[in-house]
């Protein structure tokens, strides 16, 4: 790898300021270190990014009713994707392995641990939320809330950002359509989502009825999953959602 980036034509050394007014500013130690994993895990992963976008009317519908019912507590859209992420995985376990290109084999992890990026001053963490497939999405709903508050404001331990099995990245509360989240190594794959949208569709009656829709957004390491799986994954996971339900949560 590095006789690949030795090869590489040099970086270009422009005088900005004889261009105009320049303001140099130092980055700081947190983007210093997400942009070295960053480029690291951009260079070394084949990545391939497949786009869809689902239909979650029906499960918008519940999980509105579900924060209306309990006002002490709140279910963003992020959760139940996490929660059904967590569960396709289960049948898809190429989607929860790790590349060991040393010796030529994958590893399938059997458990269900999803990391969820976190925007924090001047950088990005990732923590881990443990065994998703089994908590009540209240209970994801608060881990998450807890883990991102603590990343802000305390910083987190190497433990609460390792043992990730596929990792969700969301910029709903943001906007756009879609974009090509990058893969978190040793993980094969990561979820992208955005903004929710109406979108009109046509219904059994001939009439147009708006129905609510999330953009998705699945990179993947093509050396270890292909893009009819890809497109499978996201099948299921609409099913999975389509079948979640908020009573345990």
């Amino acid at each position: 790898m590095s006789s690949f980036i030795d090869s590489l034509a040099p970086w270009p050394e422009d005088d900005f300021g004889a261009f105009g007014q320049v303001a140099p500013r130092p980055r700081s130690r947190m983007q210093q270190l997400v942009s070295q994993f960053l480029s690291r895990n951009w260079i070394r992963i084949p990545h391939v990014t497949h786009h869809d976008e689902i239909d979650v009317t029906e499960l918008e519908s519940r999980r509105t009713a579900w924060n209306a019912a309990h006002p002490g507590a709140k279910i963003s859209p992020v959760i139940p994707v996490i929660k059904a992420l967590a569960l396709t995985l289960g049948d898809h376990p190429q989607f929860a392995s790790s590349l060991d290109d040393r010796a030529e084999k994958l590893i399938e992890k059997k458990y269900a641990h999803i990391g969820v990026a976190v925007e924090v001053p001047n950088g990005l963490l990732v923590p881990v939320l443990r065994d998703c497939d089994t908590k009540p999405l209240a209970t994801i709903a608060a881990e998450l809330a807890a883990l991102a508050e603590k990343a802000r404001t305390k910083g987190l331990s190497l433990n609460e950002m390792s043992g990730g099995v596929m990792s969700v990245s969301s910029l709903g509360h943001i906007g756009g359509t879609g974009f090509t989240p990058i893969i978190n190594a040793s993980e094969v794959a990561i979820l992208g989502m955005t903004k929710l949208r109406q979108q009109p569709r046509r219904a059994p009656d001939g009439t147009i009825e708006w129905r609510i829709t999330l953009p998705l957004s699945l990179s993947y390491d093509h050396r270890v999953i292909n893009g009819a799986d890809a497109a499978r994954f996201l099948i299921a996971l609409r099913r999975m959602l389509d079948a979640l339900t908020f009573d345990d949560g």
